[in-house]
């Protein structure tokens, strides 16, 4: 299965819009926790996979297979690693991440 790519239908969008096909790509099962996992540096899959505990490698593999399709993430060798898109995203998320906080408190 390729990445959802903007202008191409996805779940839950028709037309692609780059945000549904974004949404759809992070919304898969592992995709942010690998993501997470490659923020501070490159990773190898042995390692990356240790740090997910629960994840199978063929979808560790399928998730990398997807997130490198879309130009988030770039093999260096035996590592896997953030591409500057990868790193933006992760910057964009933090905004995300501060509001998922505050709703927390109030739905506890």
């Amino acid at each position: 299965m390729s990445a959802p790519r903007p202008g191409r239908p996805v779940r839950g969008s028709t037309t692609g819009r780059p945000l549904m096909a974004a949404l759809d790509l992070l919304g898969r099962r592992w995709a942010l926790r690998v993501l997470w996992e490659l923020r501070e540096g490159p990773v190898g899959a042995r390692p990356l996979l240790e740090r997910c505990a629960g994840l199978s490698s063929s979808v560790l593999y399928e998730r990398l297979r997807n997130l490198q399709d879309a130009r988030l993430v770039q093999r260096d060798g035996q590592q896997w690693a953030l591409t500057p898109l990868g790193t933006e995203l992760g910057a964009a998320l933090a905004p995300l991440d501060a509001w998922s906080h505050r709703w927390a408190g109030s739905v506890r």
